[in-house]
């Protein structure tokens, strides 16, 4: 099936015809960036001014090699962050994803977010493809901790020390310099080719691997809706793309179906 160019219409009409695509789908998959996880609280990356990446250097507190290299540090950045996100609640975004696997209308979701929230609001089938702050474990003897008893873990120096071999514990969300974990990518990639609709929700679809899904869903036959703001390097290949808020966003398109 050949993409065919995205609609750039009034908000009602382009929920319109995301609606249409899904009632006529077989079997739809969610993709989902920081976008979605905005009404929240939760800032995205880049955004000029607001994006948490604003005034830090992701390379010298959220690689791999920075947290080895100066854990202190690491967690001076992240523990405030972890603790801010483990109180954060699903927004009405999440709900409605939710609320189309509840009518038997979405076959799951694929995050790259790691704030738990899609499991928060009802979605059972959840890939997170870049881990989650559901745990943190021991780099040395490999024990898991659940997030909420990481804090009791810090030492007087701030670092998050196991207790049972005072190894140190990390969170499990990949950091740069880290692959991606093997099982999850191969689930979403097995999802996204035998899809034939991949809606991409509040992603700018330019981090990689990730980033090569939609390809993945677009080779097999599928068709492609976006629902974000600014530009992807998909817009030319999306069916249809909404780019208003995308909590009304989605709203709208429950509301058409």
């Amino acid at each position: 099936m050949s993409p065919q160019p995205a609609a750039h219409s009034t908000q009602s009409d382009a929920a319109g015809r995301l609606a249409g695509l899904i009632r006529d789908a077989d079997s739809v998959v969610a993709l989902t960036g920081a976008g979605i996880s905005v009404p929240s609280g939760i800032p995205d990356f880049r955004t000029p001014g607001k994006g948490l990446w604003e005034n830090v250097d992701p390379m010298e507190v959220a690689h791999i090699d920075a947290f080895h290299r100066d854990t202190a540090r690491f967690w001076q950045f992240y523990r405030p962050r972890f603790a801010d996100l483990g109180s954060k609640e699903p927004n009405p975004a999440h709900a409605a994803l939710a609320e189309l696997e509840a009518r038997g209308l979405l076959r799951a979701v694929i995050t790259q977010n790691i704030d738990r929230l899609h499991r928060k609001s009802g979605s059972t089938r959840v890939i997170e493809v870049h881990g989650s702050i559901e745990t943190s474990s021991c780099t040395t003897c490999g024990s898991s901790y659940p997030l909420e008893r990481v804090e009791a873990l810090f030492d007087e120096d701030g670092v998050a020390t196991c207790g049972c071999c005072m190894g140190k514990v990390k969170p499990d969300v990949v950091l740069f310099g880290e692959f991606l974990p093997e099982a999850p990518m191969a689930d979403a990639h097995d999802l996204c080719a035998s899809c034939d609709l991949l809606i991409c929700v509040g992603s700018s679809l330019e981090v990689y691997p990730v980033a090569g899904l939609p390809s993945v869903a677009l080779n097999n036959g599928a068709r492609l809706a976006i629902v974000t703001q600014g530009p992807t390097p998909y817009d030319r290949d999306a069916t249809v793309k909404l780019e208003g808020d995308v909590v009304d966003e989605l709203r709208a398109v429950l509301a058409a179906l």
